[in-house]
């Protein structure tokens, strides 16, 4: 089949032309600054075309997309000839609350739930759902799915994502630990299992989705069992602009002390934290902070030192909860590119068999890959994620009336 994955920001549309039968991308490229004086566009496809960040103009997602169908079915840059050639189209939504456990097609009541939750991931569902609702207009014959960065971590033991708060909390306001990026935890699990040779069932899997936000999970039999992002994306790992794990009165502490409102202490946590707030404001991407440290800039190096230190806290811990380890994945742009966060992650953890070849981690960047030592009894993986691919597939599971396995 060939599908159409949509990615729908507030002011962006990613999208990925997929053929299932061959997991091969056919076209992708995306819409930014829509409804902005100037936008931009950028289009490929697999046949060599390229079209990088060309200015336009985009006054909301119903253009932008309208675009991404105009493109893939043009004469010269094309990958079809008619939106039939389209068989389905698959959403990234970012939450499904304890609603959706799995991908499922698109209805209007489907629709209903996911605004019923708004208030779960008002940065993100909103943006997904205007994306579901153009693409119904735009596409009103072709089988719409939806799949959740929440679905894969809702089998969690309760003991996993219950916070120690009265338990009301939870019941009548579904005040829980959801976690997120479960599609890319979903797929890089299965890869490791692939790539040993071993039912996944049997396996106790770390995966490490490292990118400007970054989480990881703990996986036993294929299920998720515990995950460091939270309510929201800003639990866990420090990130790009999100500081991550913190005393919880410390926005209390910033409110009632520095007269901050909820509003800026809120913008401080996500968008001002991090490894930006580390380094005063230098740069939030670690490509910057390498740069930085090879300038021999300070809070650069103590940047790179707190981020590593928290994400090897999180293995270890990982480690005991799922009473040993079989693998050790990293994924995402940081953790497919960045040698150094590997290294430094898991030095000194040798007693728990985890020991990584220095070598291969150098030599082997940005492809799938073993890179642990020879006498080491926990394999080390680098495994490019592919969402898109993922949202793919599931909604060709779901077209043909099958189930989707989580």
């Amino acid at each position: 089949m060939k599908v159409l994955v949509i990615n729908c920001g507030s002011s962006s549309v990613k999208f990925q032309f997929v053929e299932t039968a061959t997991h091969e991308k056919l076209a992708w490229g995306m819409a930014e600054r829509i409804g902005e004086k100037e936008s931009l566009f950028s289009y490929k496809n697999y046949k060599g075309y390229s079209l990088s960040k060309s200015k336009c103009v985009f006054g909301d997602h119903e253009q932008a997309i309208k675009r991404i169908a105009d493109n893939l079915q043009d004469p010269e840059v094309g990958v079809i000839t008619s939106k039939d050639d389209i068989d389905g189209i698959g959403h990234r939504v970012v939450h499904g609350a304890e609603e959706f456990c799995s991908s499922v097609k698109i209805t209007d009541d489907v629709i209903s739930v996911l605004k019923k939750f708004i208030f779960l991931a008002p940065l993100h569902n909103p943006a997904n759902i205007l994306g579901i609702e153009v693409c119904r207009k735009l596409f009103p014959a072709h089988t719409q799915c939806g799949v959740f960065d929440t679905a894969f971590h809702q089998k969690m033991p309760k003991h996993a994502f219950l916070y120690a708060i009265p338990q009301s909390f939870y019941y009548e306001h579904k005040i829980k630990r959801y976690g997120f990026h479960g599609t890319s935890h979903r797929f890089v699990s299965k890869e490791a299992a692939r790539l040993l040779g071993k039912d996944i069932q049997d396996l106790k899997i770390i995966t490490c989705h490292l990118g400007n936000g970054a989480s990881v999970a703990a996986i036993k039999g294929g299920i998720s069992v515990d995950t460091s992002m939270g309510l929201t994306p800003l639990e866990g790992l420090i990130m790009g602009t999100r500081g991550g794990d913190m005393d919880p009165a410390l926005p209390l502490f910033l409110m009632e002390n520095l007269k901050m409102s909820e509003k800026e202490v809120n913008n401080l946590l996500n968008k001002k934290s991090g490894i930006l707030g580390i380094t005063g404001g230098k740069c939030n991407d670690m490509r910057v902070l390498h740069d930085l440290i090879a300038q021999g800039d300070k809070d650069a190096i103590l940047a790179l030192e707190m981020y590593c230190y928290r994400l090897k806290k999180y293995i270890g811990s990982y480690t005991a909860a799922l009473g040993g380890l079989d693998a050790l994945v990293f994924t995402g742009g940081i953790g497919e590119n960045d040698e150094f966060v590997r290294e430094y992650a898991t030095d000194g953890l040798e007693w728990l068999g985890i020991r990584l070849d220095k070598k291969l981690n150098l030599e082997l960047n940005r492809v799938e890959a073993k890179i642990s030592a020879s006498d080491s009894t926990v394999p080390i993986f680098i495994i490019p994620t592919n969402e898109e691919l993922v949202i793919a597939l599931d909604t060709e599971k779901l077209i043909k009336g099958q189930t989707v396995d989580y």
